[in-house]
């Protein structure tokens, strides 16, 4: 009997837990397509990047475009680590190119999963209207 008693509450600790986790995951932002896919976007027009989740990658661009890039697969750490790095001979990133999870040990960064592009879909966010 004492020993359900000290298993009752780990339980409650562990489901509340997990509970927690669950509610505090951030949706990601709603957007529509605009447009036809594209299968390549100019290097030195991304501005920056945002991870949204492990198969999906924002490229924000000059002049304020956004091109995502849904991944034909899950890249296992890409949301966790939030950093990737690509390499490429030609001023375009396409969607033939592998991205890499960057990780980050003991100050240092190494390559980790590779991971294919798929095609570059412009959007725009959707207002909550």
């Amino acid at each position: 009997m004492r020993k359900m008693l000290l298993i009752i509450p780990a339980i409650v600790l562990l489901s509340g837990g997990a509970t927690f986790a669950l509610s505090s995951k951030k949706a990601p932002e709603a957007v529509r397509a605009v447009g036809a896919p594209k299968s390549c976007v100019t290097i030195s027009q991304i501005r920056s990047t945002k991870v949204v989740d492990n198969d999906i990658i924002d490229f924000h661009m000059v002049g304020g475009k956004t091109f995502r890039n849904k991944l034909p697969q899950s890249c296992p750490g890409l949301k966790f680590e939030d950093r990737f790095s690509y390499r490429t001979s030609l001023n375009q990133l396409c969607s033939v190119d592998i991205v890499r999870v960057l990780h980050d040990q003991g100050g240092r960064l190494y390559e980790g999963a590779g991971c294919g592009l798929g095609t570059f879909q412009m959007v725009e966010t959707v207002s909550a209207d």
